[in-house]
């Protein structure tokens, strides 16, 4: 069978995955005003669901292993569409979270899996939250559709046991590069969370000043996933670990000294955005290189510490928004990425001693 569009499907299924997981967050005022509940509380739609899909990715995985990759994929993507569809349907709060966990609950399944089986297959002003969550559904009903056609059947990963698990809590370059994803994620959702609320309150962007923003952040991490799936081979995984991960520490830290001035935490944001997508990537690079016999679970395991950062981030901001400590999320969330950047430097590999 022709596989030639199969990456693509499995690509537009991750954004289709990505853009369920963190579509709040870009219209947490919007979801506030129309459903009648504070911003915090819109908030929690991130904090609940990143408590979902922590416990929920590795679950799945073992769940999973031995379910055929392409049912398993698209059945996931079909699942994604209806939630989102019923969550632009929502009448209320209660209904959209439960409707939001539903979702992740399934979700969770995909970014992991189409990992591995792209190895398998290839060496604004109430612009209607309602319209988004709809686009997203229309999205993962054209993804679902692609993979049927393109993606071939009988694709099997390896399967995940106890063992797999014990064999990951002994290994400590694994524990160290989960404990960065957890740091790096915790400090980004600590602002990103309330990115569009913080930008109204803090420089009084309009609806579309804040939505030029995050075009910025996701402009930029693109442009940053081509430079560093082009250095990589050349610098090597570590090295634009750290490159990427000192990008975010800039974002960030721009983003704290310059809270109240538009242009300037605009820059910052793009400087972070360079690095946000690639670091995650590097991640599960360095954990593949790490224990290739282990990586379906530890890649697994890294989704859902990346999923645990978002809870903590997202329920830290929360904290502070609430209490109106706006100036203080930034230099909350550069400590964060401090330690993630120690660490990245502490996880430098050992030469190998010549013989």
């Amino acid at each position: 069978m022709n596989n030639r569009f199969a990456p693509t499907a499995l690509m537009l299924g991750n954004i289709v995955t990505g853009c369920s997981v963190l579509a709040p967050a870009g219209m947490l005022s919007e979801l506030s005003e129309s459903l009648g509940v504070s911003i915090r509380t819109a908030g929690l739609l991130i904090t609940f669901g990143a408590v979902v899909l922590c416990v929920g990715s590795a679950v799945t995985a073992w769940l999973t292993s031995r379910i055929e990759r392409r049912t398993l994929l698209v059945a996931t993507l079909a699942v994604l569409a209806l939630t989102n569809a019923a969550s632009a349907l929502a009448p209320d709060y209660a209904a959209l979270l439960v409707i939001r966990l539903i979702m992740l609950a399934v979700g969770v399944i995909y970014t992991p899996q189409a990992a591995g089986t792209a190895a398998l297959v290839v060496p604004l002003e109430k612009r209607g939250w309602q319209a988004v969550y709809g686009s997203i559904g229309a999205m993962g009903v054209l993804s679902s559709l692609l993979l049927v056609w393109r993606l071939p059947g009988r694709l099997r990963a390896a399967p995940v046991d106890l063992k797999t698990w014990i064999d990951l809590g002994r290994n400590r370059a694994i524990i160290l590069l989960l404990s960065i994803t957890a740091l790096q994620t915790s400090g980004q959702f600590t602002v990103f969370t309330f990115m569009g609320p913080l930008l109204k309150k803090l420089t009084d962007a309009n609806p579309d000043a804040i939505g030029l923003v995050f075009a910025l952040y996701g402009i930029a991490g693109f442009v940053g996933i081509l430079i560093a799936t082009r250095i990589v081979d050349s610098w090597c995984a570590y090295k634009t670990s750290l490159l990427f991960n000192a990008l975010v520490m800039t974002g960030v830290t721009g983003w704290a000294l310059s809270a109240g001035l538009y242009v300037l935490m605009a820059v910052a944001v793009a400087v972070w955005g360079l690095g946000f997508a690639s670091t995650n990537s590097m991640q599960q690079v360095r954990l593949v290189a790490a224990a290739p016999p282990l990586a379906p679970a530890s890649v697994a395991l890294n989704t859902s510490v990346l999923y645990v950062g978002q809870a903590v981030g997202s329920f830290v901001g929360g904290l502070f928004y609430a209490r109106e400590l706006l100036y203080g999320l930034g230099f909350v969330a550069m400590a964060f990425v401090a330690l993630a950047v120690m660490l990245v430097i502490a996880s430098q590999p050992r030469a190998v001693p010549a013989e």
